[in-house]
Parts: structure tokens; sequence; C-alpha cells
């Protein structure tokens, strides 16, 4: 009996000149099983995707030859769909560099909890998306995040989210029972577990609402956010 296929690992092309840089995005980045390629130079980072198709690029802002603007331009030409951010130790070059078409600006030095999770939003969704006709995507579910947290497992994802959507109406309605009691502990309680539930499922906006909700539970647009975001992933 045949093995079956994984999911081919995102491919991830990273252009850093700094060999403490490097190391430090390297080390980061292993935990998402990624493929990485590296090059520290414009001219390196052409070659190495001229025969590749890359996921993702992560560009230094300054190379020795030419600048991460510079090389994002040359590479759009080769591939014009393909997302990009860009990393720089100049917190003042944001709006220039996300000018320049880059999807995000990482500032260095930064948690390699933040690289990873940047990392996870940027990369576009993989696999036979026909398999989640059944989920209205869009501001709802995040599926870069939701995908990269399960490797790519697209069956695994559709699975944990039927049955996240089948215990959703129960979940409402005892987080209506704990804000009509005035119970905070089990609001709390509900309220914790379900954000938990939400980053496994890439629930985004309901993600958010309960963050507000937790913030403020006394507040009438938190409640209604939250009821907006739950009706939304149950129509």
């Amino acid at each position: 009996m045949m093995a079956s296929r994984e999911p081919p690992r995102p491919r991830v092309l990273l252009v850093e000149d700094d060999p403490i840089s490097l190391g430090f995005f390297q080390a980061a980045l292993e935990p998402l099983a990624l493929r990485l390629d590296s090059a520290d130079s414009l001219a390196t980072a052409l070659a190495r995707s001229r025969d590749v198709r890359h996921d993702l690029w992560l560009i230094d802002a300054h190379l020795p030859d030419g600048t991460g603007s510079d090389l994002l331009a040359r590479l759009r030409a080769l591939h014009p769909t393909t997302p990009a951010v860009a990393h720089t130790a100049d917190a003042g070059a944001t709006t220039r560099l996300l000018a320049d078409g880059f999807l995000n600006v990482l500032i260095k030095p930064l948690p390699a909890s933040e690289l990873q999770q940047q990392v996870r939003r940027a990369l576009p969704a993989r696999g036979d998306t026909s398999a989640m006709a059944g989920f209205d995507i869009g501001d709802d579910w995040d599926e870069a995040a939701a995908l990269a947290a399960l490797n790519g497992q697209q069956h695994h994802l559709i699975a944990l989210r039927e049955l996240f959507l089948s215990e959703l109406p129960g979940t409402r309605d005892a987080v209506d029972s704990a804000l009509r009691q005035d119970d905070d502990s089990a609001l709390r309680s509900h309220l914790h577990r379900l954000q938990a539930s939400c980053g496994f499922v890439g629930a985004a906006r309901l993600a958010q609402a309960v963050r507000e909700l937790r913030g403020d539970p006394r507040s009438a647009s938190a409640r209604h956010r939250f009821h907006d975001a739950v009706a939304a992933l149950l129509h």
C-alpha cells in the first residue's frame, strides 16, 4: 500500500548579508518546517530565484550590491505574485518599504516568535482549496496561519474547523449565560478556551472579538462584535 504523499513544504528565500542576523533567522524559522534558501546579495538572490519558485521572500533592506527595494522590483519581473517581507534595523524606513511593495516590515532585532508569526501570516495558503468550499474564506478565517500551524495538513484543518463550528453555538450560549449572571470566573474560562480554539483553526475575526470582550466584558460594542463574529461563521 502506497504511503500518502505529504504536501510540499513552503519554500522561502531569505536575503541577509550579516552572518549573525542570518544565523538568527535560520534558527528562528527552523520550527516552521520550511525549505529555506539563503542569499547574501542582490545578485545571489536573483540567481537563486531564476529557476526556483518561492512562496515568500524575506529581504534585507540594505544589501552590498543594492537595496531590498531594487531586489524586489527585479524579482517581481520573474514572479509577480510572490509575497515579500522586508527586514531592517532602520525603523524610519518602514513607510518607504511598504510603499515599495513589501507586505510588511520587520524591525531588527526582533523576537523569534514575532518572526514566526509574520512568516505564517505572509505565506499563501497551499494545497487544493476546493476541499475548503464549505468555508467562506475572507476576513473571518486566516488560512495562512492555520495551515502553517498544521504544517500544511489541510485535511486536519477541515476536520478541526468542522468540530469547532459544531461546538461554537454551545460556547456562545455559555458565554452569554456567564455575562447575564455576571459570573466573571466562568466567563474568563469560556473565553480563554475559545480564544485558543480560534488560534488552532484560524478564526481571526472571532479571535479579535474574543480579545476585546475579555478586555472589557461590560462593553456593549464588544458584546455586539462578538455576536457578529460568531454569526458570520455560523451563517
